[in-house]
């Protein structure tokens, strides 16, 4: 292995224990398709499609020609009281593939930055229609929406808040739906927990009043905290409360968005439609930069047509909003989805990366399987006085196997490429057994 030509002491990396990786860090120097190249030569097979983004596999030449030709025409074009074509024609192929009235789109540049423009939005439109003492935003225990103010205080990871205090007022929590007595090594949605979803009603409304609650947040298969799949008739049972009581539901698609659970978003697999939608990640296959926000047509409506004449009707917005080369990604990557039938291909792989994740029952450690579309999780029983020991060391082990897996404590997730094939598949559970047994021969 060459020498590094760069410190790494200066660069504090993102959602990582410094000290820990700076002692014996994993650098990647390369991609492509399914495999990324480490720094010491060798292939890894990239089981989490990067951070659940790269959808279409590394370093398409489709997109990387049109980012490159991009640059070349507009680098960068302002979008405040000016535009460029790039985000008009994105704004126009995503809202093709959203279901019921959900036609407008805002753009943003990450998932963080759709989910806490989501919130604004929704409080923006109650204001609009005279209702802005509808403050309150409810999310979920366990819930991941990136590290944005809102966000983090919409999010139910207790490690995520720690540090920061209450964050946003006005902000409560659903209880999640995973419990182990119940629903452990489902395949697919768990039959139990649908009765979660009337917290809403007789928890949240009955404590804050329902004129007081603007929005509801939930991702319809939880990612990060270790794929928690809804149970049967959640999503439904969400809907109609909100319905019932006025209240927006947002799902937060920035993981599930682009095909990931077999459609080109999960409100589309469920049959249930909020009221507007978070997506990023998939949107570019992680590219360039790029997030969004889609909302139904009467809230874009209401937000818009409230306004003064020339008024500048929703105060928001940020400077590489709908950027010429991310829009360009967007648009080669909305292409190659489409043309390889990519969506099409998750929903058919489904079926045999669930048998080959569930072949893992019998490991040594797990306490559990979990999988919906091209997302599992494997979640191992902890070393007793050490809370995610096992998990970082199953993920350190797969590295050096060749294999990237994510952990999140002790919860291993993947979430391949949608490129990824069967026999890649098989070679990425296969590893993450060997792994496994390995461990335990050391640490029973």
């Amino acid at each position: 292995m060459p020498p590094r030509d760069y410190p790494l002491e200066p660069f504090w990396i993102p959602f990582t224990a410094n000290r820990q990786f700076k002692a014996a860090p994993r650098i990647l120097v390369s991609a492509k398709d399914m495999h990324y190249v480490a720094e010491d030569g060798r292939a890894v097979l990239d089981g989490t499609a990067g951070l659940w983004c790269v959808n279409a596999g590394h370093c398409r030449e489709r997109i990387t020609e049109a980012i490159r030709k991009q640059a070349a025409e507009l680098d960068y074009g302002p979008i405040f009281q000016m535009g460029h074509p790039g985000p008009f024609k994105v704004a126009e192929r995503v809202k093709k593939l959203l279901p019921g009235d959900l036609e407008h789109v805002f753009f943003t540049n990450s998932g963080s930055e759709s989910v806490d423009t989501a919130l604004k939005i929704a409080l923006a439109y109650h204001r609009a229609r005279g209702e802005g003492h509808r403050r309150w935003l409810i999310g979920r225990e366990r819930g991941y929406h990136g590290a944005g103010f809102g966000g983090t205080s919409v999010g139910g990871i207790p490690a995520n808040r720690r540090a920061f205090g209450n964050l946003l007022p006005y902000v409560d929590h659903l209880p999640h739906t995973h419990d182990l007595e119940h629903n452990s090594f489902s395949r697919g949605q768990p039959a139990w927990g649908a009765h979660l979803a009337e917290e809403l009603e007789h928890r949240i409304i009955a404590l804050h009043d329902a004129s007081n609650i603007a929005a509801v947040i939930v991702e319809p298969v939880a990612g990060s905290t270790g794929v928690l799949v809804p149970p049967k008739g959640y999503l439904e049972r969400l809907r109609e409360l909100c319905d019932k009581h006025g209240i927006l539901l947002i799902f937060d698609e920035v993981i599930t968005g682009f095909g990931r659970v077999g459609a080109p978003f999960a409100a589309t697999r469920f049959g249930v439609v909020p009221d507007i939608i978070t997506m990023a990640k998939g949107i570019t296959n992680a590219t360039v930069p790029m997030g969004a926000v889609a909302v139904r047509r009467g809230i874009y409506e209401s937000v818009v047509n409230g306004a003064a004449e020339n008024a500048i009707e929703l105060a928001h917005g940020y400077t590489y909003s709908g950027h010429p080369l991310a829009a360009a990604a967007a648009l080669a990557t909305l292409d190659l989805y489409e043309e390889e039938r990519l969506f099409e291909r998750a929903a058919s792989l489904a079926p045999h990366f669930e048998n080959a994740v569930h072949s893992l029952r019998e490991a040594p450690h797990v306490a559990d399987i979990r999988n919906f579309g091209m997302m599992a999780a494997i979640e191992l029983e902890p070393i007793p006085g050490k809370p995610g020991a096992r998990g970082y060391q199953a993920l350190v082990r797969a590295f050096e196997r060749g294999v990237l897996v994510r952990t999140t404590g002790d919860v291993i997730a993947m979430s391949p490429p949608l490129i990824i094939s069967k026999e890649q598949i098989d070679e990425l559970v296969g590893t993450l057994a060997s792994v496994l047994r390995e461990m335990a021969t050391q640490n029973p």
